[in-house]
């Protein structure tokens, strides 16, 4: 299959996912075309079988905000025409749902079909989506889609209570490559970031108030008064420098680590002890999932689809939001001794198994010759 990936090119999650898909898609024999403003920031090399086709948007001074979806309509319709491309995977409603619908339309009337599978990631549904100046655009952006995926039971659940959607919604989770990350690192040079009786916590995000990064302070500063432990805060974003505030009241300016934005995820999870995800909500819990497959539990909360991802008492241990004294306490009751922190390390690496790509990009490929099939003239 000739297939078009339309992403934000990112270091958030939909894009690590829809490179991720795209890349593994293409070892298959599909033949992918990422179409966005930029090369995403996982798509290191491009070959026979994947190609990037950046979105300009050029400046008018008409225009207050410049009209990217305007912009991406008129791209997909130039790509789909010179690449004979056959299907459009959209990760994200609002905008690339609505997009692709108006390059189907367009296409249409030259009698080019063209059907459209969309991701629902989560912001596009509980942020973005929910708020009523976008609502009917994102109802009309779903249902005018001919195949509609979320990445967790849970977002779909919201999907149907926020929205009036005719479509059929596919459970399709996000996944993790673990070969790729078995092969990684035989060293990742533990000793660079801490004493060898200390503990690494860590946290990735976009560092958003969903983020609860307050909590997150909180609960390693609670670890560190029972245990030798070091924070490390990767990630870049609004919540950044109220944390570097609150690190510095709290006295452990010495103890915790702003990394940023980065490509080493795998080396700087390869090295942790535990990872701390307080969020308020998770539509899926990628950043979880990650740590797992690199051996390191989770301490998360229960909202969202995290649940469905980290398995309470085996995995790591799953409380309420902002209930920082359950999670200091379980964060402890891992950390405090070699025995246990090794089994549930262990524990973590089997539940991550279950998400290996490999299990979940066949689920993708049925549901795009499904869709093909509703448009075949018998």
């Amino acid at each position: 299959m000739k297939i078009g990936v339309v992403c934000y090119p990112t270091f958030g999650g939909s894009g690590v996912v829809a490179t991720e898909l795209g890349i593994e898609l293409s070892k298959r024999g599909h033949e992918i075309h990422f179409i966005t403003y930029s090369q995403p920031v996982r798509l290191e090399l491009l070959s026979n079988n994947v190609h990037f086709h950046e979105v300009h948007v050029p400046e008018y001074p008409l225009f207050h905000y410049q009209p990217y979806e305007l912009a991406l309509s008129s791209k997909l319709v130039d790509m789909v025409k010179l690449y004979g491309i056959e299907l459009l995977h959209v990760h994200y409603a609002i905008p690339h749902a609505y997009a692709a619908f108006m390059a189907q339309q367009m296409l249409e009337e030259e009698g080019i079909i063209v059907p459209i599978v969309t991701t629902l990631h989560g912001t596009d549904i509980t942020l973005v989506g929910s708020h009523p100046f976008y609502k009917p655009a994102v109802t009309f952006s779903i249902n005018k889609s001919d195949a509609v995926t979320s990445v967790s039971e849970s977002l779909k659940k919201d999907t149907l209570r926020l929205f009036d959607i005719k479509e059929d919604i596919h459970v399709v989770p996000n996944f993790i490559d673990i070969e790729k990350i078995d092969q990684k690192f035989t060293d990742c040079q533990r000793g660079m970031m801490a004493e060898d009786h200390e503990r690494i916590i860590t946290h990735i995000s976009n560092l958003r108030e969903v983020k609860q990064i307050p909590d997150v302070i909180k609960i390693f500063y609670n670890i560190q008064k029972e245990l030798p432990a070091k924070l490390m805060l990767v990630g870049e974003g609004p919540e950044k420098e109220g944390a570097e505030r609150l690190v510095e009241e709290l006295g452990i300016t010495d103890r915790v680590v702003f990394l940023g934005n980065s490509n080493e995820i795998d080396r700087i999870l390869c090295f942790s002890d535990l990872f701390l995800l307080p969020s308020k909500t998770e539509s899926f819990g990628l950043a979880a999932l990650e740590a797992m497959s690199n051996g390191v539990p989770v301490i998360s909360t229960n909202t969202g689809g995290l649940p469905e991802i980290n398995a309470d008492g085996f995995s790591g241990y799953l409380s309420d939001v902002n209930a920082i004294h359950d999670m200091s306490k379980n964060a402890i009751k891992i950390l405090s001794n070699d025995a246990t922190l090794s089994q549930f390390k262990a524990n973590a690496k089997i539940q991550s198994e279950k998400f290996d790509l490999r299990n979940i990009v066949p689920m993708y490929e049925k549901i795009y010759e499904e869709t093909l099939k509703k448009f075949v003239v018998v």
